[in-house]
């Protein structure tokens, strides 16, 4: 090997591989190579060929972070969940990247764990990042959130609630609605014990929405009965919380004859527990949840639920990102709103009392 090989070879040991390298190996020059990247339908099929094949030898990786200073755009797009272990949001991230991958755009997620100050710290992160657009879950912020997306100037979508006043768009659903109609559907059915379990106590205002509603329709559909709500607390949203919740029930609450879960999650750990200890349901006590996750399709007895299109909210969402950048990639001031609805699944854990 010769001397100027044996310190290329070492250069490219210790460092990335640069685009003049990549220049030098096509035998182009560096804008070539440049145009090749960025505008591949400006170069000859012949000079495309050359320099994707010295790409592909020399494993040069663009470096985007200069390409996003000359540009002003990252293709990337900040994703803000409350955590990655809920298949729900999967589905939604996934909705979101099958709509934004095709036009050459990447997610970063963050976590918040149902915490707005986490939340918080989250995006001061990801907008370091310079994305071209922020997608979060919720619509209560920090005042500190709410300037750090005023002050980003990318469009902004909301989800999985609705808000006439979003930062910029929101594509979700009533959660206060869906609660209503699922509970409204539960007293036509003739329970007259039910009780709510679920989290409550942290930072997910969506939960709380639904308490809401159970409340309300307590006091309005069976007035004088005490109003019954237990919290999974330090336990969290999980199957093994579901199961605790349902003990708690069957030993505090004796004579209730309906749960309903503000999750899915927990009305399948709970129907699992009473699968275990030999409770008959509905015969002996009727469980609801809320979502639509696939599992639920799958217990036996089918759990009864509100759906929620999780999937279809973020192909929304990345359908409005486009628009919004495609209008030249700002806040417009002008709310777009987009209401997904929600659809009653009539499983076999709820039955007519009457």
């Amino acid at each position: 090997m010769s001397s100027e090989a044996g310190r290329r070879a070492s250069r490219r040991s210790t460092r990335s591989v640069t685009l003049a390298e990549v220049a030098e190996h096509a035998g182009v020059s560096p804008q070539t190579v440049s145009r090749a990247i960025r505008t591949p339908d400006v170069v000859s099929e012949d000079t495309l060929e050359r320099v994707q094949a010295s790409i592909r030898a020399t494993g040069y990786v663009p470096n985007l972070a200069a390409s996003n200073l000359a540009s002003n755009r990252s293709n990337t797009i900040a994703v803000l969940i409350p955590a990655v272990s809920a298949s729900v949001f999967a589905d939604t991230v996934q909705g979101l990247d099958s709509v934004l991958a095709p036009h050459g755009y990447h997610l970063f997620i963050g976590t918040t764990e149902y915490s707005l100050q986490q939340e918080e710290a989250t995006l001061r992160a990801l907008l370091g990042r310079r994305p071209d657009g922020v997608v979060l879950v919720g619509t209560e912020h920090t005042p500190e959130a709410q300037a750090l997306l005023a002050a980003a100037r990318v469009p902004v979508v909301e989800s999985w609630e609705l808000t006439q006043h979003p930062v910029d768009s929101v594509v979700g659903f009533s959660n206060y609605a869906a609660m209503s109609a699922l509970f409204e559907h539960v007293h036509a059915l003739g329970y007259r014990c039910p009780v709510l379990a679920g989290q409550f106590a942290g930072g997910d205002v969506r939960a709380l929405r639904r308490r809401a509603a159970f409340e309300d329709g307590m006091r309005r559909l069976y007035p004088g009965v005490p109003v019954r709500i237990l919290d999974s607390g330090a336990a969290g949203v999980s199957l093994d919380a579901g199961r605790d919740l349902f003990r708690r029930v069957r030993s505090e609450l004796p004579r209730a004859d309906l749960i309903m879960f503000a999750s899915d999650v927990f009305a399948t750990g709970a129907t699992l527990e009473a699968v275990r200890s030999g409770v008959a349901i509905p015969g002996e006590l009727g469980i609801t949840g809320f979502g639509g996750f696939e599992v639920g399709r799958h217990l036996v007895p089918q759990l009864t639920t509100m759906a929620i299109p999780s999937r279809r909210i973020g192909e929304e969402a990345g359908r409005v990102l486009l628009e919004r950048i495609a209008a030249g990639g700002r806040q417009t001031g002008e709310a777009r709103i987009v209401d997904v609805g929600h659809t009653l699944v009539l499983g076999e854990s709820t039955v007519w009392q009457r």
